[in-house]
């Protein structure tokens, strides 16, 4: 498991990723990429504790995934099954368990304050964090035909994952208008969205 984690995370962190997954009891498991999240946690029939981190991600962002799935773990044990998947418990654990690998040796220099900012009230999804998540993007293995909707000119085409074709709009306070071509209807889009820019 050790070897498996060092292909996937930053060198510092991997013994004490270890150890979570020891102390937790943790069935990792390394999937292709899923659009629509970066990994899961769920407790199966025979009372395993799986997780699910999506094999694409750059090494930050497997690490704040995989940290943040044991936190839902942790949470449930400590605080029951009931509490919210994203409540005030699994905030208060997933800080717990994220301070101490915000450190230099883990994370470069310029992630360290937007961590530290995110995680004195951690989302749901570091991708709900527009900052955090444009200066983990950095790191990433970028599509060349890949732009986010903060990068194209105003009345810009572009395609999302599913095929569907949109032209970027306005600003609103932290999201982009987007009017769908198909439908004429009006989406949000958040700034660190990955698109298809169309000629």
């Amino acid at each position: 498991m050790v070897e498996v984690l060092a292909k996937y995370i930053p060198e510092h962190a991997v013994e004490p990723v270890f150890e979570l997954i020891k102390i937790y009891g943790v069935h990792l498991k390394i999937v292709n990429e899923r659009v629509t999240r970066h990994g899961d946690y769920h407790r199966d029939a025979s009372g395993y504790h799986r997780i699910t981190v999506n094999a694409n991600l750059n090494k930050y962002r497997f690490l704040i995934t995989l940290v943040h799935e044991i936190a839902h773990l942790a949470a449930f044990e400590k605080f029951g099954r009931n509490i919210k998947p994203h409540g005030d418990e699994w905030k208060l654990t997933f800080q717990k368990l994220m301070v101490p690998f915000i450190r230099p040796e883990i994370f470069p220099p310029q992630l360290l304050p937007l961590l530290a900012r995110h995680f004195r009230n951690p989302k749901a999804s570091s991708d709900t964090d527009a900052t955090l998540s444009i200066a983990l993007k950095q790191f990433d293995q970028k599509a060349s035909d890949k732009n986010y909707i903060y990068e194209l000119p105003y009345g810009a085409s572009f395609r999302i994952y599913n095929g569907k074709v949109f032209k970027k709009g306005a600003q609103r306070v932290k999201r982009f208008e987007c009017l769908e071509i198909g439908t004429g209807r009006i989406y949000l889009f958040s700034p660190n969205a990955e698109v298809e820019l169309l000629p």
